[in-house]
């Protein structure tokens, strides 16, 4: 792996409940909940906290700088800051940065913050579908609202078994985060509606349906990273950062309507990740993958490209239940996306749970094996992947 000065942990662990609207708290008193809830989980106080990293997507909320608002709730005032926004990949952006930060010897202590609270101004698809270049992004003006990976998979598999994995992709996601109590949509959905569901389900753009697709939701995560010296002192279980790596195609995303890509962010990110720390069989490795899916469908397609797989070796694992909580390779047990994504928040979520389940501190969705080595993941718009690998032990050192 990359040579890093100091061992960082996971020693805090915060998160509101996610949901659509929250008329009773402002957006610096949503972000203090998930500090407060963060700073208990690490028995510390923010006079501990040697430097906050902030994070959302102003663009969609209309709020210039929005970190010096927040002080109120961040607890920065008079602290080192840095704000980060780089999209969907802005929570992962966050523990790739606070990770640097611990690990180059700068600060012991840093607190990041992930939040969206569109409740007040804000709108996620106007947002993103008018920042986009009329000539060059002209085929991408739907935003996050994209057909193209149904049209992928159904092209390459065949409309029945593609549409069936599809529906039982997102079902999936709904039993998990009926066992999450943060989680934003709990429809209590069950296997036997998939039928149903394909059929009446609002179309959104060809094969993407609304069931399909993520929400809009407001909440905020909160994780505190320290060094390993005090990471031990501190906390009775820290959640070890192994790695991390990110990998975007910003400067081509629209070469991508031209020709088909090589090797997408996702396979990329994954194959030099998985090289550099000896990985050679992920889906042996790691016991569970928090991943950002932004629909069912493009959850589907990425299992492939994240694991390294070929042909319809993802569908079959899918189709075998091997996703499942119970299965070889459970895939959000709280959830994912498609059930919680308050955008800013959304990809430091999936580290959150993922370090949840590495500590069995999880509750309901909590898995019933020993889980020691965890991966996550983030997106962003212009095809930017953001992988993160968390240890229960240091023993691969």
């Amino acid at each position: 792996m990359t040579n890093k000065n100091r061992n960082v942990g996971i020693i805090g662990i915060g998160q509101t409940e996610y949901s659509s609207h929250k008329e009773y708290q402002n957006q610096p008193e949503m972000i203090n909940e998930a500090v407060r809830a963060a700073l208990k989980d690490a028995n510390l106080t923010i006079d501990d906290i040697d430097c906050i990293v902030h994070g959302n997507m102003e663009l969609f909320e209309c709020v210039h700088q929005p970190d010096l608002w927040h002080t109120l709730g961040t607890g920065a005032y008079g602290k080192p800051e840095f704000r980060i926004t780089t999209g969907g990949t802005t929570g992962a952006t966050l523990v790739c940065a606070a990770d640097n930060l611990v690990a180059s010897g700068m600060y012991d202590i840093v607190m990041a913050i992930g939040f969206e609270k569109l409740q007040e101004a804000g709108s996620t698809t106007a947002g993103i579908t008018n920042m986009a270049d009329a000539l060059w992004m002209r085929h991408f003006q739907t935003g996050a609202l994209l057909g193209a990976p149904a049209n992928n998979i159904i092209n390459e598999f065949g409309e029945e078994r593609s549409r069936k994995a599809a529906m039982k992709y997102r079902i999936m996601m709904d039993k998990n985060a009926a066992l999450n109590p943060r989680a934003h949509r709990r429809f209590g959905l069950e296997y036997e509606q998939m039928d149903q569901l394909m059929a009446t389900s609002p179309p959104l753009i060809g094969e993407l349906r609304l069931i399909h697709m993520c929400s809009q939701s407001d909440g905020a995560c909160v994780l505190i990273f320290a060094c390993e010296e005090k990471a031990k002192a501190i906390s009775p279980h820290p959640v070890w950062v192994r790695d991390h790596i990110a990998v975007h195609k910003e400067e081509t995303v629209s070469n991508n309507f031209a020709w088909e890509i090589p090797e997408t962010s996702h396979r990329r990110a994954a194959r030099k990740l998985f090289a550099r720390n000896g990985i050679t069989d992920p889906l042996k490795y790691f016991d569970v993958f928090e991943m950002y899916d932004p629909s069912a469908w493009w959850g589907v397609e990425w299992i492939r490209d994240f694991f390294l797989l070929e042909g319809d070796e993802h569908l079959k694992l899918l189709e075998n239940d091997e996703l499942s909580p119970n299965g070889k390779m459970p895939i959000n047990p709280s959830g994912g996306v498609t059930s919680a994504n308050p955008i800013g928040a959304t990809a430091i979520a999936r580290a959150a749970e993922a370090a949840l389940q590495v500590r069995g501190d999880a509750g309901a969705h909590q898995l019933k094996k020993d889980v020691r080595h965890a991966l996550s993941s983030g997106f962003g718009g212009t095809l930017w992947t953001v992988l993160i690998m968390l240890e229960k032990d240091l023993d691969w050192q």
